[in-house]
Protein backbone atom coordinates (compact mmCIF):
# COMPACT_ATOMS: atom_id res chain seq x y z
CA UNK A 1 0.00 0.00 0.00
CA UNK A 2 1.23 3.46 -1.01
CA UNK A 3 0.78 6.60 0.64
CA UNK A 4 0.76 10.13 -0.46
CA UNK A 5 -0.08 13.00 -1.30
CA UNK A 6 -0.46 15.35 -4.49
CA UNK A 7 -2.09 18.06 -6.44
CA UNK A 8 -2.24 16.49 -9.74
CA UNK A 9 -2.97 12.88 -9.18
CA UNK A 10 -2.81 11.25 -13.24
CA UNK A 11 0.88 12.94 -13.43
CA UNK A 12 1.71 11.57 -9.95
CA UNK A 13 0.60 7.64 -11.43
CA UNK A 14 2.03 8.40 -14.08
CA UNK A 15 5.39 9.44 -12.77
CA UNK A 16 5.30 5.96 -10.65
CA UNK A 17 4.62 4.24 -13.52
CA UNK A 18 7.51 5.45 -15.71
CA UNK A 19 9.88 4.65 -12.76
CA UNK A 20 10.17 8.42 -12.28
CA UNK A 21 9.97 7.69 -8.41
CA UNK A 22 13.01 5.46 -7.63
CA UNK A 23 11.78 4.35 -4.32
CA UNK A 24 8.48 2.83 -6.19
CA UNK A 25 10.42 1.59 -9.21
CA UNK A 26 10.80 -2.24 -8.09
CA UNK A 27 6.58 -2.18 -7.72
CA UNK A 28 5.63 -1.05 -10.74
CA UNK A 29 3.00 -1.15 -12.56
CA UNK A 30 0.76 0.03 -10.00
CA UNK A 31 -2.60 0.48 -9.93
CA UNK A 32 -5.25 2.90 -8.04
CA UNK A 33 -7.45 1.06 -6.23
CA UNK A 34 -8.65 4.10 -4.24
CA UNK A 35 -8.01 7.62 -3.45
CA UNK A 36 -9.12 10.86 -1.14
CA UNK A 37 -9.66 14.31 -1.84
CA UNK A 38 -8.82 17.11 0.12
CA UNK A 39 -9.90 20.77 -0.75
CA UNK A 40 -7.13 22.04 2.44
CA UNK A 41 -3.83 20.84 1.80
CA UNK A 42 -3.33 20.78 5.84
CA UNK A 43 -6.01 18.16 5.79
CA UNK A 44 -4.57 16.19 3.48
CA UNK A 45 -1.31 16.03 4.83
CA UNK A 46 -2.81 15.31 8.29
CA UNK A 47 -4.30 12.66 7.00
CA UNK A 48 -1.09 10.80 5.04
CA UNK A 49 0.53 11.89 8.61
CA UNK A 50 -1.95 9.54 10.23
CA UNK A 51 -2.48 6.73 7.68
CA UNK A 52 1.76 6.27 7.92
CA UNK A 53 1.89 6.61 11.51
CA UNK A 54 -1.02 5.16 13.04
CA UNK A 55 -1.47 1.81 12.74
CA UNK A 56 -5.26 1.43 13.37
CA UNK A 57 -6.26 4.83 10.84
CA UNK A 58 -4.45 2.16 8.34
CA UNK A 59 -5.45 -1.03 9.34
CA UNK A 60 -9.43 0.84 9.08
CA UNK A 61 -8.33 1.64 5.73
CA UNK A 62 -7.14 -2.03 4.36
CA UNK A 63 -10.25 -3.78 5.20
CA UNK A 64 -12.30 -1.55 4.00
CA UNK A 65 -10.58 -1.34 0.50
CA UNK A 66 -10.85 -5.18 0.83
CA UNK A 67 -14.56 -5.09 1.54
CA UNK A 68 -15.09 -3.04 -1.25
CA UNK A 69 -12.74 -5.51 -3.97
CA UNK A 70 -14.68 -8.47 -2.23
CA UNK A 71 -17.83 -7.03 -3.32
CA UNK A 72 -17.13 -5.74 -7.09
CA UNK A 73 -17.17 -8.15 -9.30
CA UNK A 74 -14.01 -8.08 -11.18
CA UNK A 75 -13.47 -6.54 -14.41
CA UNK A 76 -13.08 -7.75 -17.97
CA UNK A 77 -9.94 -7.21 -20.46
CA UNK A 78 -12.58 -6.14 -23.22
Amino acid sequence: MYVGQTSNLPKRIEEHNTGKTRSLKAKIPMCLVYYEAYISKKDATKREWNLKHRGQDREILIKQIDNSNNIMPPSSSG
